[in-house]
């Protein structure tokens, strides 16, 4: 399988990807209507659900907890399912400039945005999970599927007859003098990972990050990475002591500030791609659709065909045991190979 995850062109790195203007708006939004909760709050209901959508697995018996995962990154949406959710930013979205990059990446006839997300973070440590996006196939969505089965529909490589062809601009704001870059895998994950460094500031990537391993670089000092009381249910907001400043809070309680010049803004633009009509109507139509009892049919064969032993789940969408077998089947490996990490003697 680790053949498969490749994108279906080399990365496009460009440069500023937004006005200044545009930017200030966007992070106009992030500011008003926040607080943001952690990316692992807001798509995962259990830490094996996580292990399934990154890469791994874990010793037979070992019962993974979030503490094994959280990462001081929080999210937010500024547009879903191709509508935008604040009208002020709505030129970001229904961008021509990147809806002309994304057709050129792919040699596609058509595409239309999809989503449009954002991280926000201070100092953080990176590397240690790289993953893929959420792959969507025909039918099957993060509208009504959890975002591990996505992936471990790509992971088995039964599914591509199905999967709905994507592709992400994916912006930084960032000014840290350590670390804060992206690093990720083109060559599959057992060959050389690339990255591209901070500063960032209206750098972008147009790449297809359902079929291609990345993780965020390292950044910030090390002594504010993890901050002390980070929890599942923490939040991250302006801090309203210090202009320009964020804080995270858990329970109510201020558990770091984090200063502007540490602050890191990724934008995420997501589209549709069809490579022709016909594509595009057979999307449309919906005559070609998948089930969730198919997906678990197909997948169920497999694993009898296998001779793979497993008791039948009565609820395989949540049931722990089931997604650690899937797990254990159908992982393609972890990267193979990292670059170093970020010198805090940079910032000297």
């Amino acid at each position: 399988m680790t053949s498969n995850f490749r994108p279906v062109a080399p990365p496009q790195i460009i440069e500023n990807a937004f006005t200044q203007d545009q930017h200030e708006r966007m992070l106009n939004v992030v500011r008003k209507n926040g607080p943001w909760s952690l990316i692992l709050a807001q798509h995962f209901k259990s830490p094996e659900e996580v292990i399934a959508t990154t890469s791994g697995s874990v010793p037979e018996g070992f019962t993974p907890t979030w503490d094994m995962f959280l990462s001081p990154v929080f999210r937010g949406y500024f547009a879903k399912a191709h509508t935008m959710l604040h009208p002020e930013i709505e030129d970001c979205f229904f961008n021509t400039k990147f809806l002309d990059l994304v057709r050129g990446y792919w040699g596609a006839a058509y595409a239309t945005p999809e989503n449009m997300l954002f991280n926000i973070q201070g100092p953080c440590q990176g590397g240690g999970s790289p993953h893929v996006d959420a792959t969507r196939y025909r039918g099957i969505s993060m509208h009504n599927s959890p975002i591990w089965l996505m992936n471990t529909m790509t992971k088995t490589g039964l599914f591509e007859r199905w999967r709905a062809k994507k592709a992400q601009v994916i912006t930084w704001y960032y000014k840290g003098k350590v670390g804060g870059g992206f690093t990720y895998w083109p060559d599959g994950p057992k060959e050389q990972p690339q990255q591209i460094k901070a500063p960032m500031w209206g750098r972008a990537v147009v790449v297809e990050n359902e079929m291609m391993f990345h993780t965020a670089e390292s950044n910030g000092p090390s002594s504010m990475r993890r901050p002390e009381g980070l929890a599942i249910n923490s939040l991250m907001e302006p801090d309203p002591t210090t202009p320009g400043g964020w804080q995270i809070t858990t329970d109510g309680r201020v558990i770091q500030q984090v200063p502007e010049e540490e602050f890191r803004f990724l934008v995420h633009w997501g589209a549709d791609i069809y490579m022709d009509y016909a594509e595009l109507k057979r999307a449309l139509d919906h005559t070609d659709d998948l089930t969730h009892e198919q997906v678990f049919d197909t997948i169920i064969a497999d694993l009898r065909a296998r001779k793979v032993s497993f008791d039948m789940p009565s609820d395989p969408l949540t049931d722990k045991t089931f997604i650690s077998l899937l797990i254990k089947v159908y992982d393609p490996g972890t990267p193979a190979i990292f670059p170093p990490e970020p010198e805090e003697a940079m910032a000297a």
